[in-house]
């Protein structure tokens, strides 16, 4: 028995188990998608839109992975030239998405120290001002969060008119149950003496790579089914062209 018969033999269950890889897959493009989204949204007063949009898309391929799957499982079982071809079609569909996102998340890796600075220059003076709460809000969350104080440093906080150059208690760690009571300033011994910037775009940008990298290597797992299921269309056409 030739290579070429083996592979038409065991070609449409290699079809199936890659079908099962593939819900797999789709199972974790979906989930990577949706905590991404999750942490964006959490500072998206800080983020470009399209920060949101990739890990919508992803969260978008992952359903459609499931509806997908459907015409691979059926198309190899029923050895269904019309199913299969479908498969393959949006197969290549899904190839496209993931190298979109992929890409866009590797062009917004390279964009956020440039986004993450600007947008925490042009809100620091809107800090603890009259219907600028979200951002007030937002600054203390980060500051918590990430240990830091003011944009590169914390002496930032001293050009800004709204605080009178004090410090926001959120540049400081307290003990328990001192929080209400204390101030925060450049002596205090829990003050984050690190900025904001490099530690948050630090983190911003290790969601932008894990979205990166999810699109890019699901999109060269999908070439796999792609030839898969081509090869599986081309060889039922054949039986039928040779009954």
């Amino acid at each position: 028995m030739d290579c070429n018969s083996i592979l038409r033999k065991y070609s449409r269950y290699l079809l199936i188990v890659f079908n099962f890889l593939f819900v797999l897959t789709g199972v974790v493009i979906l989930s990577v998608g949706a905590s991404v989204k999750a942490y964006y949204n959490e500072y998206n007063t800080f983020l470009d839109d399209k920060y949101i949009y990739a890990s919508d898309l992803l969260i978008i391929i992952g359903v459609i992975i499931f509806i997908i799957a459907f015409f691979g499982c059926c198309g190899a079982l029923k050895e269904n030239a019309c199913m299969t071809q479908t498969f393959s079609t949006m197969l290549i569909v899904i190839f496209i998405l993931e190298l979109i996102v992929g890409i866009g998340g590797l062009v917004l890796r390279h964009q956020t120290d440039e986004m993450i600075d600007k947008a925490l220059t042009s809100t620091l003076q809107r800090y603890n001002t009259p219907n600028n709460t979200e951002i007030t809000k937002l600054w203390d969350t980060v500051q918590e969060n990430f240990d830091c104080c003011g944009v590169k440093k914390y002496t930032d906080w001293e050009n800004v008119t709204s605080t009178h150059g004090q410090l926001p208690l959120t540049c400081c760690n307290f003990p328990p149950g001192s929080f209400g009571n204390a101030t925060c300033s450049g002596t205090s011994q829990g003050i984050h003496k690190e900025g904001c910037l490099e530690v948050f775009s630090d983190y911003i940008e290790g969601h932008a790579t894990t979205v990166e990298s999810v699109g890019l290597t699901f999109a060269i797992i999908q070439l796999l089914g792609i030839i898969l299921s081509c090869y599986l269309a081309k060889q039922i056409r054949s039986d039928y062209e040779t009954v």
